[in-house]
């Protein structure tokens, strides 16, 4: 079978640490050029300042992978699909839910595939606990998403200003695992974001979710982007039948009852690229948004409380 060309637009930490690695040990893919506005090299691929440079280059391009920041994203992403390019895109998709849906009906309009991409729920440890929560329903989550900014972020300003997320960036992470995982619709009940002085976007974030029952699961989460001491990517789980789960390390580890039962290094973007070869392959897009939009209900709803300067 014919390998799927495939350009990267946008070479940063992300792009560096995941999609070139994975991309060049898939034998479905072929790595013809990348696209940066800094010019950063790879390899012995061509580097383009534009994507339309790229397209004029490589006409017969099969598809691009997307991982500019989200604000800046829509614009690419519809100039790929015009341009007949199939198109993965890193999370979150975009900034705005409109932008988003627009995105989705392009690539249906144009016969092409939009893959959006949520990496986190691509673990056999968040298969396994939505399969257990499908079976014994939920009585609680606690999830506690905490890193430093300084350490994932370094010294990248797009994460502070508007349409850049802040904490909410890596937070939307553990929103695609919990909505991976409940066998229920969640809701956004309440929110407080915690934004830096000289920033426009939180720092700390505090939601409370509600479902459609009212005597529901109790169902919160906590972000935070000051965390020195090593990442904390967790879940606490209480099944309805009172079982006590962990779904930790980002959600490639989980503990039943005390009892580690999946614990698997992170292949996380090495099951994306195979998805998205599936998807080439079927001409079938995947698009789900949900995390996004819960998102985006946080920044409705939430209280906003001004806190302390941040400085790199």
């Amino acid at each position: 079978m014919a390998r799927h060309t495939i350009a990267v637009v946008g070479i940063g930490k992300i792009s560096q640490d995941q999609h070139l690695p994975v991309i060049a040990k898939n034998p479905a893919f072929d790595l013809v050029a990348v696209v940066s506005q800094r010019g950063v090299p790879v390899g012995d691929v061509p580097t383009f300042r534009t994507q339309a440079e790229l397209f004029e280059a490589f006409p017969d391009l099969d598809a691009v992978a997307n991982c500019v920041p989200p604000a800046v994203r829509p614009a690419l992403v519809h100039e790929a699909l015009a341009a007949g390019k199939h198109v993965l895109i890193e999370k979150p998709p975009a900034a705005t839910i409109s932008e988003f849906d627009d995105m989705v009906a392009q690539a249906d309009r144009a016969g092409r595939v939009l893959f959006a991409t949520w990496h986190s729920q691509f673990n056999a440890a968040v298969t396994r606990t939505r399969d257990i929560l499908g079976r014994e329903g939920v009585k609680s989550i606690r999830i506690d998403w905490r890193e430093s900014v300084r350490k994932w972020h370094p010294g990248q300003d797009w994460v502070w200003a508007p349409g850049g997320f802040g904490v909410c960036d890596p937070g939307i992470n553990a929103l695609s695992i919990l909505t991976a995982i409940t066998p229920m619709p969640v809701f956004v009940g309440k929110a407080v974001l915690r934004v830096p002085a000289n920033r426009q976007t939180p720092i700390d974030v505090e939601i409370t979710f509600k479902t459609n029952d009212p005597d529901g699961p109790t169902i919160s989460a906590g972000f935070n982007w000051l965390e020195e001491s090593g990442e904390i990517w967790s879940l606490a789980i209480e099944t309805a039948t009172g079982r006590k789960l962990q779904l930790e390390a980002g959600g490639t580890r989980l503990i039943e009852d005390g009892k580690v039962t999946v614990e698997e290094p992170s292949m996380e973007y090495e099951a994306i690229y195979e998805r998205f070869d599936a998807l080439l392959q079927s001409g079938q897009s995947d698009t789900h948004g949900t995390p996004l939009r819960l998102m985006a209900d946080a920044f409705l709803v939430g209280e906003r409380i001004s806190v302390e300067p941040f400085d790199w």
